[in-house]
């Protein structure tokens, strides 16, 4: 009887866990960013393939995104706090699959009649094709951050509700979420184009998209129906004390114009004001964007957060990333497609392994000190990556000029094309592009004295990365419980845009030292980077917990000024 019981109480459990809000958003989350990591993947490929196997296309891509996302970043955040949450999560979910499905026709369209369009109009048709669908791409990243905003920093917290070892979980596991779907996304889609062609891979994205965006939209009905808090707004109720206010108000100043009608002086002073009411109105309403972006800024510099946020931006500014860039350097390096794909693999289990360390450091040491852990471990591994710089087999050479190549370029000097790519031409390529390259020109490899630079490198890299999540999640959970729920979207949407910032300046910095012999300097740059953001995130954590940082065991006991408790819902 008692093992029929458990049983009974096994599968009601596991019931309830299948059906709970929680399963819900996981399963949510993995269909959204599955489809957006294939996507991200095949656009680039895309692009490159549009425009003669040449990297502008992908390039001017990349700017238009961050440079949006680092503009509209505070507006996108204001948005989502001043609307109700499902309205926000259906809104943004409609747009963003809306924009791939439609992108992806386009790009079958010109796949399909690219000959004929390049003759129309001298290919100025062609070239709006191109304008289009870099356009509507834009439109669906930005859509995109508009839902990672609302998802995972605001309806992740409500569901955890006051339970902060739920949300860190909750955290981990969405985390874990996008490591997988990270690989196995765009090997699928990859496989597709490979196997059939670009026009197939167009057609099964835009198919995934319009499939996922039903189930999708399901699954956030669900989440909502099952969890009432997230009904209840902050920002709400004051949006809507303020619009009773502006009506009284109104409604007082029609009353008082409506005693002042028998009198035709006044009847005229009375149409000249409510002329420029509407004037300074309307001057009101444009500027109300700029104003948003101000006063977002000023929000997240006034955050007790807002080192913990700074420190995050800055280790976006390194090319020790496992990026395109460090993929394409260690191409040039020698090694091959092989390697490649095994190092990739590697530093997917460590990213793995480093948001699963997240929650036990965090139970054992508490949230803050799991950060500054976190942060000393990142930093001892890239040291490794420090010291690959003056170890045989570097090509690390100040002497050679990193602007030979572009001032030659620019005087139209017949400079010899390389045998191998060049950072500068690999700069924008995705890692899967980096292993068919290596793949087609591997008797083209060129001949290394040593591996033992590029070996202490990609080791420090790939270790790191066990530090860098701790760190990354670390820091993502001290917003979601410092920011006040009405501030949370504007918040974080300022997050991502310090985010793209810093992003934007690392890749400036490989366009202007583009050769392999200037890669060690970069790599001192980033570590600098890395090791300043950790530095503001000790002033945070010392702030917080004084001397008690060093304790381990000891309770994080926060102050209400500092560090507030998890806002109520």
């Amino acid at each position: 009887m008692e093992s029929s019981s458990n049983k009974k109480g096994c599968c009601d459990s596991m019931r309830d866990f299948f059906t709970s809000a929680k399963f819900l958003i996981y399963v949510g989350h993995a269909l959204s960013t599955w489809g957006d990591r294939m996507w991200n993947f095949a656009v680039a490929v895309f692009l490159v393939e549009l425009y003669g196997n040449s990297l502008l296309l992908t390039a001017v891509y990349g700017l238009v995104v961050a440079g949006s996302v680092l503009l509209l970043g505070a507006i996108i955040g204001d948005w989502v706090d001043k609307n109700a949450r499902l309205k926000v999560a259906q809104t943004s979910l409609l747009v963003q699959n809306s924009s791939v499905i439609l992108c992806g026709i386009l790009l079958m369209l010109v796949f399909n009649f690219k000959d004929q369009l390049t003759h129309l109009y001298n290919g100025w048709l062609l070239t709006f094709c191109y304008i289009m669908v870099i356009t509507i791409a834009n439109i669906a990243n930005l859509a995109s951050t508009a839902m990672s905003i609302t998802i995972q920093r605001d309806w992740v917290v409500v569901v955890a509700g006051d339970d902060r070892s739920s949300l860190a979980d909750m955290n981990a596991t969405v985390r874990i979420i996008d490591q997988l779907t990270n690989i196995l996304a765009p090997m699928l889609v990859g496989q597709i184009m490979a196997f059939g062609s670009h026009f197939m891979g167009c057609g099964f994205i835009s198919g995934w998209n319009l499939c996922s965006m039903c189930l999708e939209y399901f699954l956030l009905w669900k989440v909502y129906q099952k969890t009432p808090a997230l009904a209840i707004k902050a920002g709400q109720k004051d949006s809507e004390n303020q619009q009773l206010k502006q009506l009284n108000v109104q409604g007082e100043l029609e009353n008082g114009e409506g005693l002042a009608e028998g009198s035709q002086l006044m009847n005229e002073g009375s149409v000249v004001k409510s002329e420029t009411k509407e004037k300074q109105t309307c001057c009101y309403q444009m500027s109300e964007p700029l104003r948003t972006f101000r006063d977002g800024w000023v929000a997240y510099y006034n955050q007790s957060i807002f080192f913990a946020g700074m420190s995050l931006a800055f280790l976006y500014m390194t090319v020790l990333g496992f990026d395109c860039i460090t993929t394409g350097y260690a191409y040039t390096q020698g090694l091959n497609g092989s390697i490649l794909s095994m190092l990739m693999g590697a530093s997917a289990v460590s990213g793995i392994c480093g948001t699963v360390a997240f929650t036990w450091v965090r139970k054992k040491c508490g949230l803050i000190r799991t950060g500054f852990f976190a942060g000393i471990a990142q930093l001892s591994c890239l040291m490794l990556c420090v010291v690959s710089v003056f170890v045989p087999g570097s090509p690390f050479d100040l002497s050679v000029s990193p602007f030979q190549s572009m001032i030659s370029h620019l005087l139209g000097d017949n400079v010899p094309l390389p045998e191998a790519p060049t950072m500068a031409s690999l700069i924008t390529a995705k890692p899967q592009e980096m292993l068919n390259i290596s793949t087609m020109q591997a008797e083209e490899v060129p001949y290394i004295e040593s591996y033992l630079s590029v070996s202490l490198l990609f080791a420090g890299v790939i270790a790191a990365r066990v530090g860098l999540w701790s760190f990354d999640l670390t820091v993502t959970q001290l917003i979601q419980e410092n920011v006040a729920e009405e501030e949370r979207g504007v918040i974080n949407g300022v997050q991502n845009s310090m985010n793209y910032l810093l992003d934007l300046l690392h890749f400036i910095m490989v366009i202007l030292a583009p050769n392999p012999e200037a890669f060690g300097l970069l790599v001192i740059i980033s570590v600098s980077f890395v090791a300043m953001g950790h530095i503001m995130y000790f002033r945070y954590a010392f702030r917080n917990l004084g001397a008690r940082l060093f304790l381990c065991c000891s309770p994080e006991q926060k102050t209400d000024i500092d560090t507030p408790s998890l806002p109520s819902v």
